[in-house]
């Protein structure tokens, strides 16, 4: 498995970027830009990944293309096919966005969500985004999301079915699923169910922890790995059962030592578990 996260810090260029990767420890790395930089600053990029033994994982999308409002759709649409064109110029593992929601918050919670109208227009627009591009070298994959398809791994494989794409990928945010009080207490079952039923589509997946309160109501939060519930020596082994490139990224947190932190470890408990980080 390779571990990679978020930086936190500005940079400029390669020789700005890669000193945070080195102290990070990351072997994975997200994309360092976007669709938007010149073909020269592409190839620099390129060749700093090369030359580290770096793997990009994902390209990010964050954008509702499933938006109320046909304008915003619409940009939404052509922002996301020239990431994922991007992402297969990169050869990176995959393009990642979520559904996207029917209400005014761009990855809220509505009861529109789960509609059997939104069901169809969210596989349209998978499609849609796909055929476009017609990536070769790399998938465009949908964020695991507590409130939204696909919000469970047989929802996933159902989603993968009807949207019927080759270049149609798992992106896997277990601790987004762990949505209810069961998948919490019984999490570690959880996370070898989405491994073992997503596992030969999943092409990253997102490192994070989850806490439940011993309040009314259920109240889950999110945290930096080893702060939580989350197994991460059993993590890093079926991570590493995917494949020895299989990339992680630990996300969420507001600074660049805190990324120092949740990185070291996981790399610790792969470590742990015997995996090669």
């Amino acid at each position: 498995m390779r571990i990679g996260g978020g930086i936190e810090k500005p940079y400029k260029n390669p020789e700005e970027w890669y000193p945070f990767i080195k102290e990070l420890g990351y072997r994975a790395v997200l994309a360092p830009i976007d669709y938007l930089a010149h073909e020269d600053e592409k190839q620099a990029y390129l060749k700093c990944v090369r030359e580290h033994d770096l793997v990009i994982g994902e390209v990010g999308v964050w954008r509702n293309i499933i938006a109320l409002d046909d304008k915003e759709r619409k940009i939404a649409v052509e922002y996301c096919t020239n990431q994922l064109a991007l992402a297969d110029e990169l050869n990176a593992n995959c393009c990642v966005n979520l559904t996207g929601s029917r209400g005014a918050i761009w990855d809220g919670f509505y009861e529109e969500n789960y509609s059997t109208d939104t069901y169809a227009l969210i596989v349209d627009s998978i499609r849609e985004v796909i055929d476009f591009v017609k990536p070769t070298r790399t998938s465009y994959a949908i964020e695991t999301m507590p409130w939204m398809i696909p919000d469970s791994p047989d929802d996933y494989l159902k989603l993968i079915h009807d949207v019927d794409r080759k270049a149609f990928g798992v992106h896997l945010d277990f601790v987004n699923m762990i949505n209810c009080p069961k998948r919490y207490l019984f999490c570690d079952a959880f996370v070898e169910e989405c491994f073992s039923k997503l596992g030969p589509y999943i092409k990253s997946i997102h490192g994070k922890d989850v806490i439940m309160d011993n309040a009314y109501t259920t109240l889950i939060h999110e945290t930096m790995p080893g702060k939580g519930k989350i197994n991460y020596q059993k993590v890093a082994k079926l991570c590493e059962s995917l494949g020895p490139d299989t990339t992680l990224f630990v996300e969420h947190l507001p600074d660049f030592e805190s990324y120092k932190q949740a990185a070291g470890f996981v790399r610790e408990q792969a470590i742990l578990a015997g995996i090669n980080t």
